[in-house]
C-alpha cells in the first residue's frame, strides 16, 4: 500500500514540486496551503477553486489529518482542554486559554516526557516518541476549525506536553509555517517556546528562529534545581545562563524565566534576592507560577504572603515580575497538570 504523503508537513516550495510532480501548476500549492492553514478545510473536496482531478489525486496521495479529538473539557474559568487521539492510538492534551480580548493555546510536541521534572504531572508518564510536524500543526488547525471566532487566537506557546527542543526538526519546521504569511501568518512576537534547558537546542534556536523563549528556571541552586528538574546534573544553572546572556534576541525582546514557587522548597526571600543575582545581564522578565496541585505530586503552593513577598523583592531590584494565574486546574489544564486526563 502506497504511503500518503504528509502535506501539512511540507513548506510552500516542498509542496510546489511535489503538485509539479502530479501535472498541475505550482501555483496550486499556495490555494492548497490557504485552505489546510487559514481556511481549515477538513477534507480535499471542499477545496472549491482546485480543478476536481486534482482533489481526487490530493485525496488518494495525500494526508489531511492526523489526529483526531476524542474528548474536550471545560473550565469554569473559560479554558478548555483537548483530548487528541494519534493514528497509532496514543494521545495528547492541548489548552486553549482565554484572556481579556484574545486566545492562547498551549501545543505539545511529545507523547509524554523524558525530562522527569518532579513538579510535573505528564514527566510521571515518561517519553513515548516525538510528534511529527503535521501532528503539531493539527493542534491548531482542529481547534480553530471548530471556534466560533477563530481569529481570536493570537497567541501560540510551546508549552504542553514534551520539552519542544529535543523534538528541535518537527518543532521548528511547524513554527516555519505557523509564522510563515502563507501559512498561519501568526506574529514571530506571537509564538512562544518554553524549554527546561537544552543548551545545544537553545543555541541552535537562537541562530534559526526569532520566536520568543521562555526558560522554565525554577530554583537558583544547583542543588535544588537537580532535586526538581534531573536535566540540570547535564546542562547546570550556570551552563544555562551563560548561553541565555549570549542568546541572541531580536530588538526590544526579553527572555521569560518561568519560576514555578513550591512551598518550603524554592519560595524563601533569599531565593529571590539568588534570583534577581543570578539574572543580571540578561534581559529578563519572571513570570511566577505558584504550583498547581496534581495527584501523586508531593508538593504544595506557598501561601499568598509569600508569593507577594517574593514579587516584592524581585520589583525591588528591578525585575518585571508577573504572578501568573493558573487557569483550567479544575480540569487538569494547568502548567504542570497535563497528562492528569491520561492518568486516569
Amino acid at each position: 500500500m502506497e504511503m500518503k504523503a504528509d502535506i501539512k508537513a511540507m513548506e510552500r516550495e516542498e509542496l510546489e514540486q511535489w503538485i509539479q510532480g502530479l501535472g498541475f501548476e505550482p501555483y496550486r500549492a499556495r490555494q492548497v496551503r490557504r485552505w489546510l492553514f487559514q481556511k481549515f478545510a477538513s477534507s480535499f473536496n471542499e477545496m472549491t477553486d482546485i480543478p476536481k482531478d486534482l482533489r481526487q489525486l490530493l485525496e488518494r496521495k495525500g494526508e489531511l489529518n492526523t489526529i483526531n479529538k476524542i474528548e474536550e473539557l471545560a473550565s469554569v474559568d473559560g479554558t478548555r482542554k483537548y483530548i487528541f487521539q494519534l493514528k497509532d492510538g496514543y494521545f495528547i492534551e492541548s489548552v486553549l486559554i482565554p484572556e481579556r480580548e484574545h486566545y492562547t493555546l498551549c501545543l505539545s510536541s511529545q507523547v509524554g516526557c523524558q525530562m522527569g521534572c518532579r513538579f510535573c504531572l505528564t514527566g510521571k508518564m515518561g517519553f513515548v516518541r516525538n510528534l511529527s510536524t503535521s501532528e503539531i500543526i493539527d493542534q491548531i488547525v482542529l481547534i480553530k476549525r471548530e471556534m466560533k471566532e477563530p481569529s481570536r487566537l493570537k497567541n501560540i506557546v510551546f508549552m504542553g506536553m514534551g520539552e519542544p527542543l529535543l523534538n528541535y526538526e518537527s518543532v521548528i519546521k511547524a513554527v516555519d509555517i505557523i509564522i510563515d504569511e502563507g501559512g498561519m501568518n501568526f506574529s514571530k512576537r506571537r509564538v512562544t517556546l518554553s524549554t527546561c534547558g537544552i543548551v545545544p537546542g537553545l543555541k541552535r534556536l537562537g541562530e534559526e528562529s526569532a520566536i520568543n523563549l521562555a526558560v522554565s528556571l525554577n530554583a537558583t541552586d544547583n542543588r535544588t534545581r537537580s532535586h526538581l528538574m534531573p536535566i540540570n546534573r547535564k546542562y547546570p544553572i550556570e551552563m544555562l545562563l551563560k548561553t541565555c546572556r549570549e542568546y541572541p534576541l531580536p530588538k526590544g525582546r526579553r527572555i521569560t524565566f518561568e519560576y514555578l514557587l513550591i512551598d518550603g522548597v524554592n519560595d524563601s526571600d533569599s531565593n529571590a534576592l539568588r534570583l534577581s543575582e543570578i539574572l543580571k545581564g540578561i534581559k529578563a522578565k519572571i513570570n511566577l507560577i505558584p504550583f498547581n496541585p496534581s495527584p501523586g505530586v508531593e508538593f504544595a503552593p506557598p501561601g499568598e504572603d509569600r508569593i507577594l513577598r517574593f514579587q516584592e523583592i524581585l520589583i525591588q531590584n528591578n525585575y518585571t515580575a508577573i504572578i501568573r494565574k493558573s487557569k483550567g486546574q479544575d480540569i487538569g489544564a494547568a502548567c504542570g497538570q497535563l497528562g492528569s486526563w491520561l492518568n486516569n
